[in-house]
């Protein structure tokens, strides 16, 4: 098992930003994405890291940016360290497979998620007000029921705190109805395409996240696709509606935090090292049975 990195310090790079759990730094005309092996949950960065995670989430997404690029185009340019400037390659051992080489965007300020199984924030609105972002769904509907049709169920990307839950009239007003139609049925395809293939390998994708981009006037997708920390991974074999779900993801790691005496607020508690180990296990897990290969 490789070394666990939590924070990337390249003092000849620019750094471009740093998130919850990726570095980036620019690279000329582009960026370098690094995803590092911290964990967030609540919107706060936990202390440990998670072994591998940053590979993970690395290789998976580029696994599904080829597999959706015949319904959108994506920010990839190359994760094949060979082909990074040489500026780069004295990085490479902390580079190779947790990075990948992108185009520079003007992101466009919303999570695109979409729901094909309801649960997490859309189970509590639904059990609250018998809706899911505004949408009127049957009623008796259990947690962990799929939904009558896949819905999305955009949020807004907040700087701090939670981002927060809105439906398509808010993003129509603030994007335009074009632009809003147009990531709505893209995030809608790319989700049909993977909870297919996913579900053929033995995982339900309950609910996931995009993000998006322009590329000069192009739309393409950015960020992370389908991975453990943007989705809910469920087991085919073992799911059962009514209850809380088997995951694949951090969700375990949330319901762990749950039985704390935490306010959700940093500092982050440090997780044990069974929760940390078990946690890299489903992750790898997942990587496996959607890729048909060991990390």
């Amino acid at each position: 098992m490789s070394q666990t990195i939590l924070n990337t310090q390249f003092s000849d790079l620019k750094l471009f930003r740093r998130g919850k759990v990726r570095d980036v730094y620019e690279a000329g005309d582009n960026l370098l994405i690094i995803s590092t092996d911290r964990i967030s949950a609540f919107d706060v960065v936990l202390p440990n890291g998670i072994p591998e995670k940053g590979k993970i989430l690395n290789q998976l997404s580029i696994f599904w940016f080829y597999f959706t690029q015949g319904i959108i185009s994506n920010h990839v340019i190359t994760a094949d360290i060979k082909q990074y400037p040489p500026s780069l390659q004295k990085y490479k051992e902390i580079l190779d497979g947790r990075s990948m080489l992108v185009k520079k965007t003007k992101p466009i300020a919303f999570e695109c998620v979409v729901r094909g199984y309801l649960s997490g924030s859309a189970y509590k609105e639904y059990h609250e007000k018998g809706t899911v972002c505004g949408v009127k769904l049957p009623s008796g509907m259990q947690d962990g029921d799929k939904l009558p049709q896949v819905l999305f169920t955009p949020a807004t990307k907040e700087e701090h705190g939670h981002d927060i839950n809105v439906d398509q009239a808010f993003i129509e007003k603030k994007l335009g109805v074009n632009l809003s139609r147009s990531i709505k049925e893209a995030s809608i395809s790319i989700y049909e395409k993977a909870s297919v293939y996913a579900l053929k390998r033995g995982i339900i994708i309950a609910d996931t996240k995009f993000e998006f981009g322009f590329d000069k006037e192009k739309i393409i997708l950015i960020d992370e696709v389908l991975t453990p920390d943007s989705s809910r991974f469920w087991p085919k074999d073992r799911y059962q509606p009514g209850q809380a779900q088997p995951s694949f993801d951090k969700q375990f790691v949330r319901d762990y935090l749950e039985t704390l005496d935490w306010n959700k607020t940093t500092p982050g508690p440090a997780l044990p090292p069974g929760i940390v180990l078990k946690t890299s296990e489903k992750y790898l897990q997942a990587f496996k049975m959607i890729t048909g290969e060991a990390l």
